[in-house]
């Protein structure tokens, strides 16, 4: 929950050009929520005391406060605790064949959900035991499976015809098992700053198929299905369905996790959950996920401390609220309101109202 003497925020703001460029995170085709979340993470860095990244613009460098500069990147500094970054090398070495990873934003790009994948599933991918403990939060239908298997940018076949014959993948899939033997997989797409209008793949006549024989959707053949907002949903949804169909697994889900103030997203989901029938016996189920309540789910898991420090990276926008109210007040230097901001036991910082 947000701290007691603070309401939840209905949206978040619309921040002034000048306190933008003031952090450096001024880019004119961000989004409401981009822009504070680009911000945030910018107020993150600094308060690390991180230096600052930069990119190329019409052949010029310039800086951007939501990156670290290369050698904060190398030394791991994108992620939230010292185990994750060794995690993520060896997924690195590792990765499936042709799994498409972008390293520079994985390491440098600190608004990116590539990290953010990492951060929330690297301790459940070292310790499978509190992997379980997790997935019971997250699901209480899922109470005594035990997690056999966390994986990264996972596909079961890039290009398989018998699956969807494209390079879809899942941010996150966590393998689990019954106590009464039952198999079955959680599929994951983590968002945070997008806004589900990302460029689009050719979608390919293998998807028609697959819709119509899913019985997943009300009008499998609608082209809204197939475009922005809910195309990357279409297809991963699918390509879920489609091990489940091959025998995969026994039962399956397919989730979104995104940050409850990400209005672009949580009206993707909306929509594409209205052009969904009730998910029977042998079909993959969807659902979405608060990021918030996500973290919640670690900290009840065992990882309270871990779980105030993601909530207060990635979802604390109270920080942002109270550098806006500084920049209008003109008071003191731009980077110090949320240095100001006391710190909250480890759940008083969580929204949701468990504690």
């Amino acid at each position: 929950m947000a701290p007691d003497h603070l309401d939840p925020l209905p949206f978040v703001p619309l921040l002034p050009e000048e306190l933008l460029r003031k952090h450096h995170i001024f880019e004119p085709l961000d989004h409401r929520f981009r822009s504070a979340a680009r911000l945030l993470q910018s107020m993150w860095r600094q308060d690390r005391e991180l230096p600052i990244g930069s990119y190329m613009v019409n052949g010029k460098r310039k800086k951007l406060g939501s990156r670290i500069s290369a050698a904060a990147a190398k030394s791991g500094a994108n992620f939230m605790a010292p185990a994750i970054a060794v995690l993520v090398r060896r997924e690195l070495a590792y990765r499936e064949p042709a799994a498409l990873i972008d390293e520079g934003r994985l390491y440098g790009n600190l608004l990116s959900s590539m990290p953010l994948a990492f951060n929330l599933f690297g301790l459940p991918k070292l310790d499978l035991s509190f992997a379980s403990r997790v997935l019971a939060e997250l699901f209480p239908d899922l109470k005594g499976a035990e997690v056999r298997a966390v994986l990264f940018e996972h596909s079961p076949g890039r290009g398989d015809p018998a699956l969807t014959g494209d390079h879809s993948a899942f941010d996150v899939l966590l393998r689990y098992e019954k106590p009464n033997g039952t198999k079955g997989f959680v599929a994951i797409e983590v968002k945070y700053s997008e806004s589900c209008q990302e460029p689009a793949p050719t979608i390919r006549p293998r998807y028609d198929d697959l819709a119509e024989a899913s019985g997943l959707f009300v009008e499998p053949m609608k082209p809204a299905l197939r475009t922005n907002p809910y195309q990357q949903l279409f297809r991963e949804h699918l390509l879920a369905q489609a091990m489940l169909m091959r025998g995969d697994a026994d039962e399956a889900k397919f989730v979104v996790i995104a940050p409850r103030l990400n209005a672009l997203v949580g009206s993707a989901v909306a929509g594409y959950q209205a052009e969904l029938k009730p998910a029977g016996e042998d079909q993959v189920g969807f659902a979405s996920i608060t990021l918030e309540d996500t973290i919640i789910a670690l900290a009840m898991a065992g990882e309270e401390e871990y779980a105030a420090r993601l909530y207060r990276r990635y979802c604390d926008f109270q920080l942002v609220d109270g550098e806006l109210c500084l920049f209008w007040a003109g008071d003191g230097p731009i980077g110090t309101a949320h240095e100001a901001t006391p710190v909250a036991g480890p759940l008083k910082l969580l929204p949701g109202g468990r504690a």
